[in-house]
């Protein structure tokens, strides 16, 4: 049976807000946590982005559940060698409770020191060199490193955990799903496609964990939740590689218009049919997700976690 977890946006919420919705959702019967790693919001409206490793460190304190980054871009906005050394310390404050989620990125947050944007292949062949850096540095041994993308000189990690750290790689298609099948400790998308899956598990990654993530809106008004999700999350609704390439909210803000309510309550789950919820949730176990973390669009987070404590969780649970 696949483990439910929550979903944490950072370009949506606070640092206090995240820390308090993951109390809410080990209380409400969750038992796994995601956490984006954003530089930027998509868009203006979402209105935050908070240090994602600041967060973890709190997130250690105040719960007790697993936590990963879905996801963190190793390869541009930082040096794969200093997301090493948050990854090893996150793992150490958290007792080997980190996954270190990793993909290949976007404009929106990784060009904001002015190196040019690399194209997809590109992005995924730095991708495959920062994996290797990190794992050399989570033996805690002393790497020296001089690659195509990545040059690390006498660098070491003192503190890292018992185990090195697990990396899971995102992948929305098959160049990506090919490389988490060669590399990764698991697999990450956010679509209950059961072909990626297969390819994913069949290339080399049998065995390992594939994780989804879906977001939804609950409200007892359905229509003000469709609103709520067009304002706030209209930028997953576009279509082909903008959300890589769009270097800032405002450019996302001006293909905003192009976003329908229709299309908002045709993708996306909002209110509170019970069985909305359930089955949005079951696609990704019927498609072989072993991990399936949820995320609630809006402010309504309390009415999120009572609702799936008490009606959807248990249902999932039931299998």
């Amino acid at each position: 049976m696949p483990e439910y977890g929550y979903f944490l946006s950072c370009e949506e919420f606070g640092p206090a807000e995240l820390v308090e919705q993951a109390r809410m959702a080990e209380q409400s019967g969750f038992t796994a946590l995601w956490i984006s790693d954003h530089y930027h919001p998509w868009n203006d409206a979402q209105g935050q982005s908070p240090f994602v490793w600041s967060v973890i460190g709190a997130l250690s304190e105040a719960v007790s559940l697993p936590i990963e980054t879905a996801v963190t871009c190793p390869t541009v906005r930082i040096h794969p060698a200093v997301v090493a050394q948050a990854a090893a310390t996150s793992a150490v404050m958290t007792n080997g409770r980190f996954r270190l989620g990793v993909g290949s990125g976007e404009a929106l947050n990784e060009h904001i020191l002015g190196h040019v944007w690399p194209p997809a292949h590109i992005r995924l062949e730095m991708l495959e060199e920062s994996i290797q850096v990190m794992r050399r540095l989570f033996t805690g041994e002393e790497v020296n490193h001089h690659g195509t993308h990545y040059t690390v000189e006498n660098a070491r990690l003192y503190t890292v955990p018992d185990e090195p750290v697990p990396i899971d790689i995102s992948g929305f298609g098959p160049a990506a799903t090919a490389l988490a099948s060669r590399v990764g400790d698991g697999y990450i998308t956010m679509m209950p496609d059961e072909s990626m899956v297969e390819q994913y598990r069949k290339g080399g990654g049998a065995g390992k964990p594939v994780s989804g993530g879906t977001k939804v809106c609950y409200g007892t008004d359905r229509a003000e939740a469709v609103r709520t999700v067009r304002k706030l999350w209209f930028n997953q609704f576009l279509p082909g590689e903008m959300g890589q390439i769009l270097p800032s909210p405002s450019h996302f803000e001006q293909l905003g218009p192009l976003v329908t309510e229709d299309m908002v309550t045709e993708k996306t789950v909002c209110g509170d049919d019970v069985d909305e919820h359930v089955s949005a949730l079951s696609a990704f176990a019927d498609a072989g997700f072993d991990r399936i973390y949820v995320n609630q669009i809006g402010p309504d987070q309390r009415g999120f976690f009572d609702f799936y404590r008490t009606k959807v969780l248990p249902q999932l649970q039931q299998g």
